[in-house]
């Protein structure tokens, strides 16, 4: 039985390596052609090689980029810079649950808050007051060089920035940050 067992396996290796070897010779032959070009034809007549991943379609990859943020910019005078999609700039409708924030040199700016959590970073120069909704919500404001965090209470007008600053400083709305 040894012997047999022995020479049975002796042809299966070497037909395994007359395929390995075979598959890559065929290969080397398919690269050389494609690096030298084809026989009987000029080079002119055979095209280069090019990496087709550079024609193609990137993939799509999140940076949180508000949309449209440009044209939001140059229409509203609101510079909304990144998020993650639950906080958006909404018209402001009365009894619908928007975030609702108050600056001096504006009308009210609301937001629609979607989802359990979100964020948005943004930059509203002169806030004053934000009306919370169902979500527990922080804000965080900035003035020169100092910040400061204000939880805004639900469904109620929160005195922010200037209007708990005993000098009166305009403040500037830098993050909203919501949570179910």
């Amino acid at each position: 039985m040894k012997s047999r067992t022995t020479f049975a396996a002796r042809p299966l290796r070497k037909r395994f390596l007359a395929r390995t070897l075979g598959a890559a010779a065929i290969g080397a032959l398919a690269w050389t052609a494609l690096a030298v070009g084809l026989p009987g034809g000029s080079h002119a007549d055979v095209g280069t090689a090019t990496t087709v991943a550079g024609e193609a379609p990137g993939y799509a990859v999140e940076d949180f980029d508000y949309p449209q943020a440009d044209k939001i910019l140059a229409e509203k005078k609101i510079l909304l810079k990144r998020g993650d999609g639950h906080i958006t700039l909404a018209d402001c409708v009365t009894g619908t649950g928007q975030l609702e924030v108050q600056a001096r040199d504006k009308s009210k700016v609301c937001f629609d808050v979607k989802g359990t959590s979100g964020w948005l970073t943004l930059e509203i120069p002169s806030v004053y007051l934000i009306r919370g909704n169902d979500y527990a919500t922080e804000a965080d404001l900035t003035v020169g060089t100092e910040e400061q965090t204000y939880d805004i209470a639900k469904n109620a007008w929160t005195p922010v920035g200037e209007s708990t600053d005993e000098q009166a400083r305009e403040w500037t709305l830098l993050e909203l940050r919501t949570s179910k």
